[in-house]
């Protein structure tokens, strides 16, 4: 067996419960053994996964919207004298305080509307897009993260560790290693429940097998895993003994047990560069809020979980004196539809908000608020504004320092730079609500359209979504000049209804709704 399929074996046998000489070894479940640190840079980024699509219509409240959105659910929307107020247009749930005032403290950044076109509503598929940095129609086997560290150290895992990278790339909080990190020959990440339930693994005893047989190559093959398995298990326990916590982390929490594990590491010195950490339930297709209180419910205390959470591990990075080497990013693999259902809950959508924190982002609110049409079409979700993948390039580029070429061939060429990271001391100002100026007319549309907008001798890609995020014509996608530019579209043969025209360049994007008649 060659090491490749060693490793890609070891990964689809990750839920298995593997002992050697009655060792268990499923807290290196995929080839979590082989695992490397980047020891160029302090820099660290911690992922929040929010497992079941996050309706994010009621996370990141469009206040703007209101009167519609109070005809369109009901029995679901936050009662208005209730919505923590982020601006006169957007607020948060009630239940995120801890949310709000890290936003107040310009330690977290608002991104709406984040998604891709052609939006799969399958968990599953869905979830493998967003680790793997896909496009809806690609399947990768490696993730987004996954490449970015094969680029950094081609060849991995053979001759890891070594005296330079002594600690693993990244870290999992549970017992299967996060997809995320998956490389072209093993899983950059190492699942870690408990660093005290770590044990040192039986190397074997010595013995002078043939080495060119195939027996001999295995032996010596599974030996050189377990002496870096050993050499990890001493890092983490290291960093864990060292490490503290200065704050309290709420109780009942288990987002916020992860995290305060992620903090306690990282205060005793553990030098990996990625934390993935998640919670789940926020499918919540039923019983979302309670019948006589919509500010409580099951999302409300998801909600509350995850910003109690984060609050407390922001404040506890602060107090280490590490809360500018951390930037944290939340996401989910859809949102929720924009109307509700009749079981007191909402069904799989498309774009939803993303969440980033840390003193580092550059803190508000980028995109509009999700555009709700007079008419919402059955399964209608919100309109995508903002590429996920351009989240991912951003942190790519801005805090691991990765090239623009680089980062075109990890994701893909169109990816778009994002105002979402600034210098710690510095701040930036935010980027206007339209940046490209674009306008739309005439709406309703007959049967041709026009969009004017401004660019700057750039690529400008021009679609036309449908109202559940099919990509259904490209208008555009060619280089214009600096100036005003108008262009022609043709609706014939398109059913009437709710449609969205999205206008992108590598600086920004807008989303426009129109209605075809």
């Amino acid at each position: 067996m060659k090491r490749r399929k060693f490793l890609k074996d070891t990964a689809k046998a990750a839920a298995l419960p593997i002992f050697l000489n009655g060792i268990p070894l499923t807290a290196f479940s995929k080839s979590a053994m082989f695992n490397a640190i980047d020891n160029e840079s302090d820099r660290i980024l911690v992922l929040v996964e929010l497992n079941g699509g996050n309706d994010g219509l009621n996370t990141v409240i469009p206040i703007e919207h209101y009167s519609k959105l109070s005809a369109l659910r009901p029995n679901l929307l936050i009662p208005e004298s209730k919505v923590l107020k982020l601006n006169d247009k957007t607020g948060l749930h009630p239940s995120m305080s801890g949310m709000k005032s890290l936003y107040d403290n310009a330690k977290l950044k608002v991104v709406q509307n984040v998604g891709y076109p052609n939006q799969n509503r399958s968990h599953f598929r869905s979830t493998d897009i967003w680790k793997s940095g896909s496009g809806a129609s690609e399947y990768l086997q490696t993730g987004w993260l996954g490449r970015y560290f094969d680029k950094k150290y081609p060849g991995f895992p053979e001759d890891y560790p070594n005296a330079e990278c002594t600690d693993p790339f990244a870290i999992t909080i549970g017992s299967l290693v996060s997809e995320t990190c998956q490389g072209s020959s093993g899983n950059f990440s190492m699942a870690l429940i408990d660093p005290t339930s770590l044990f040192t693994l039986n190397e074997g005893e010595d013995g002078n097998p043939n080495m060119n047989t195939c027996y001999g190559m295995e032996l010596g093959f599974l030996r050189e895993a377990l002496l870096q398995t050993n050499s990890y298990i001493q890092v983490i326990k290291s960093a864990n003994d060292l490490g503290k916590n200065k704050v309290a982390y709420p109780a009942n929490n288990s987002l916020a047990d992860q995290l305060k594990l992620v903090a306690k590491l990282i205060s005793g010195g553990l030098k990996s560069k990625v934390y993935i950490t998640g919670i789940s339930g926020f499918d919540t297709h039923a019983s979302q809020v309670e019948d006589n209180d919509t500010t409580t419910g099951t999302h409300a205390d998801l909600l509350s979980q995850v910003s109690e959470a984060i609050a407390a591990f922001q404040a506890d990075l602060a107090s280490q004196g590490n809360e500018e080497r951390v930037i944290g990013m939340t996401f989910s693999e859809f949102g929720r539809q924009i109307q509700s259902n009749f079981s007191s809950g909402s069904d799989h959508g498309t774009a939803a908000p993303m969440f980033m924190f840390g003193p580092c982002v550059n803190p508000g609110i980028l995109g509009n608020n999700p555009m709700i049409p007079d008419q919402v079409k059955n399964q209608e979700g919100v309109a995508m504004e903002i590429d996920f993948r351009s989240v991912y390039g951003t942190i790519l580029k801005d805090w691991f320092k990765m090239s623009d070429a680089d980062i075109s061939e990890i994701l893909f060429a169109g990816w778009q730079h994002l105002p979402l990271i600034q210098s710690c001391t510095t701040a930036t100002k935010e980027v206007p609500e339209d940046p490209i100026a674009a306008k739309l007319y005439p709406n309703p549309i007959h049967n041709n359209g026009f969009v004017e907008f401004f660019a700057e001798n750039e690529l400008v890609r021009i679609s036309i979504l449908d109202a559940i995020g099919h990509e259904v014509k490209i208008v555009s996608n060619q280089k214009f000049s600096t100036a005003y530019h108008k262009v022609g579209f043709e609706m014939q043969g398109l059913p009437p209804g709710n449609y969205y025209l999205r206008l992108e360049t590598k600086r920004s994007s807008v989303t426009k709704a129109f209605v075809k008649i």
